[in-house]
C-alpha cells in the first residue's frame, strides 16, 4: 500500500522489525509455529458469494478496497463489503489483542508483509488456512512475497497484495554536474566512489539515513538473499551481514550520509536536495510526484548497485497482505473477495494506477500501464524497470521472531552508524542477544 505520505511512513517504520513489537512463542523457520488445528476452507467454493464481510485497513489501501468493493458487490448482488479504516497508529495493537483474545476482529485483516510471519507463528490458529484454494496461485505471485504468507509446512494463511521492489532513485542534475553516469554504478564499491566524487563537485551527500531507526541495513541484507535467520538459526553475524554493515560504515566514515529524523526528515531532505540518491522501493514514486511535483524531470531510476559484479540488483521494502481471521462468520465470501481483489490482473493493475499499490501479482506487471514513459523521470519507463526487478527480488526466511531480532539489530546498527563501532563485533554481540531472547541457536 503505497501512495500517500502517511503510507510511506508506514512502510519505512515497519522494515527493521517494527516499532510495535509482537511478542509470543518462539516459532519454526519460515513462518513460525506449526499450524495444526487451524480453521480451513473446504476444497472448493461452496456456492455464490453472499452476506457481509468486514475488512480492517487504512489509508490508500482502505480506499482501494472501498472502490473495488463496490465492483464486487455488483458482481455478487447478495454480498456486502464493509471497510473500516482503523488508521495505522494503533492498528497492530488492535490486531494483536484481537488475535490473542479470539474475539473482536473482522472477517479480513490488512497486515504488512514484514509482520504477517510473526502472526502466523505466534497465533497459528487465529487465521484461516487458505491452502486448499490459494496453493495453486503460488506461481503467479512474486516468490519473495509468497514466502511471507506461508508457514514452515507451506500452508498459506494470507494472499500477498503489494510489494516494494527497490532501485536507486537519483538526481539527474547532481550527477550531470559531477560528470557521473548513473549507469556506471554496477556495484556498491562504484557507488561509494561516485559519492566521493559527487560530494567534491556538488557539496551534496550521497543518501539520507534515519538517525534513529535505520531500515537500509535490512534492505541490503535481503539483496543478498538473507534476513535475520537461516534454517531457523540466528544469522546476523554472517559474511552477508558484515558486508552490508561495513558498507554503511564506509558511507558514514566518508561523510556521504545526511542523517535526518524519520519520514518527514527524509521527505524534506530529498525535497531540499540534501542528497543525490535514494535507494528505496517503487512506492517512493508516490511521494516524489505528489510532494515534489516541481522537481519533475530532475529524477531518474537505475537498479541498485550489486555487492559483486553480476549479483542481485534489487531488494524489497514494504508490501502488505490480506488474511481471513478464524473469527470470520463468512469465510467463503471473504475468500471470494480476496481472490477477486488480489488474484486478478485487471484489479491489481487498477490499484497501481489509482492508489499506487505495486502488485505482488505477477500477471498484473504485463499491463500496458507499466510500459508508459514517465514525464516526471524525463520520459524514462520507470515502472517498467520496477516491473522487471519485482520478478527477481531475493527470497528470505521469515520467522515468528523477526520482530524481536529486528529490534536488537537496530540497536547494533546504530552503534556502528553513530559510535563508530566495528561491524563484525556488534553483529556477533547482536547474534548472541537474539539467541538468548528467542532460544534459537546461532548459525555457524
Amino acid at each position: 500500500m503505497t501512495s500517500l505520505p502517511s503510507r510511506r511512513r508506514i512502510l519505512s517504520a515497519g522494515l527493521a522489525g517494527g516499532a510495535l513489537l509482537l511478542t509470543g512463542a518462539t516459532g519454526c523457520a519460515t513462518g513460525g509455529a506449526a499450524s495444526t488445528g487451524s480453521k480451513e476452507l473446504s476444497g472448493g467454493p461452496s456456492g455464490t458469494a453472499s452476506g457481509k464481510v468486514t475488512i480492517w485497513s487504512w489509508d490508500v489501501a482502505a480506499k482501494a478496497i472501498q472502490r473495488l468493493g463496490k465492483v464486487f458487490e455488483q458482481a455478487h448482488p447478495g454480498a456486502t463489503v464493509e471497510v473500516v479504516d482503523i488508521g495505522y497508529d494503533n492498528a497492530y495493537d488492535k490486531i494483536t489483542v484481537g488475535l490473542g483474545a479470539g474475539s473482536g476482529l473482522p472477517d479480513i485483516l490488512t497486515v504488512e508483509g514484514g509482520r504477517i510471519p510473526t502472526y502466523i507463528g505466534n497465533f497459528p490458529n487465529a487465521l484461516v488456512d487458505l491452502t486448499s484454494r490459494a496453493a495453486s496461485l503460488k506461481s503467479q505471485f512474486a516468490e519473495a512475497s509468497w514466502r511471507t504468507v506461508t508457514d514452515a509446512k507451506g500452508k498459506v494463511f494470507a494472499l500477498p497484495w503489494d510489494s516494494g521492489p527497490c532501485a536507486l532513485f537519483y538526481r539527474r542534475d547532481h550527477f550531470q554536474q559531477a560528470g557521473i553516469d548513473p549507469a556506471s554504478l554496477a556495484t556498491w564499491d562504484d557507488y561509494v566512489a561516485a559519492g566521493t566524487t559527487l560530494k567534491a563537485a556538488t557539496g551534496k551527500k550521497l543518501l539520507i539515513l534515519d538517525s534513529k531507526q535505520d531500515t537500509f541495513f535490512s534492505q541490503l541484507l535481503q539483496q543478498q538473499g538473507q534476513s535475520w535467520f537461516i534454517d531457523g538459526k540466528v544469522a546476523v553475524a554472517t559474511p552477508a551481514a558484515e558486508r552490508a554493515l561495513t558498507l554503511l560504515k564506509q558511507l558514514v566514515d566518508r561523510d556521504l550520509v545526511d542523517f535526518e529524523n524519520g519520514w518527514d526528515g527524509l521527505v524534506s531532505g530529498t525535497h531540499d536536495g540534501k542528497a543525490a540518491t535514494t535507494p528505496t522501493a517503487a512506492w517512493w514514486d508516490g511521494t516524489l510526484t505528489a510532494e515534489m511535483a516541481e522537481l519533475g524531470g530532475k529524477f531518474g531510476v537505475v537498479p541498485l548497485p550489486a555487492f559483486t559484479p553480476g549479483g542481485p540488483r534489487t531488494s524489497n521494502s514494504g508490501g502488505s497482505t490480506l488474511c481471513v481471521t478464524a473469527q470470520s462468520k463468512n469465510p467463503e465470501t471473504a475468500w471470494a473477495f480476496l481472490s477477486f481483489l488480489l488474484a486478478d490482473k485487471a484489479n491489481q493493475a487498477s490499484m497501481m494506477q489509482h492508489e499506487g499499490l505495486f502488485p505482488a501479482f505477477l500477471p498484473a506487471l504485463d499491463d500496458p500501464y507499466f510500459q508508459q514513459p514517465a514525464p516526471y523521470y524525463g520520459g524514462q519507463q520507470a515502472m517498467q524497470l520496477f516491473a522487471g526487478l519485482a520478478r527477481t527480488i531475493p527470497t528470505v526466511e521469515h520467522t515468528a521472531d523477526d520482530s524481536k531480532a529486528g529490534d536488537i539489530v537496530t540497536t547494533a546498527v546504530n552503534q556502528v552508524l553513530h559510535n563508530g563501532a566495528d561491524p563484525g563485533t556488534v553483529l556477533r554481540s547482536a547474534a548472541r542477544q537474539i539467541a538468548t531472547a528467542t532460544g534459537r541457536q546461532t548459525a555457524g
